[in-house]
């Protein structure tokens, strides 16, 4: 029995957003037929997605991702790091008692 695989819904964001950001810089073609990193992406979204076409991958990985629920809300955490709403405030070495 095969388990397909379930990418990380801010990976998978990450993927989509970048290959159709390339889609729009080709005019809206399939962007899979051009430079190195528009075909690595293609195949990266259709192995993620259990797909052989980039154009069902991409169905796939919006699906995906709409069931995941929104893009959590970066937050600014100590010493102005970006973290998300859910990541942990780092601990300093004087809260950790070191030193």
């Amino acid at each position: 029995m095969l388990i397909p695989l379930r990418p990380h819904p801010a990976t998978l964001r990450k993927l989509v957003e970048e290959y159709e950001g390339l889609l729009a810089d080709d005019g809206g073609r399939d962007a899979s037929g051009g430079g190195p990193r528009a075909r690595d992406l293609a195949y990266t979204l259709c192995v993620l997605t259990g797909t052989r076409d980039v154009s069902a991958a991409l169905e796939a990985a919006h699906r995906h991702l709409a069931a995941a629920g929104p893009r959590p809300e970066p937050v600014t955490g100590a010493a102005g790091t970006l973290r998300t709403a859910t990541a942990p405030e780092p601990v300093t070495v004087a809260q950790a008692g070191v030193g």
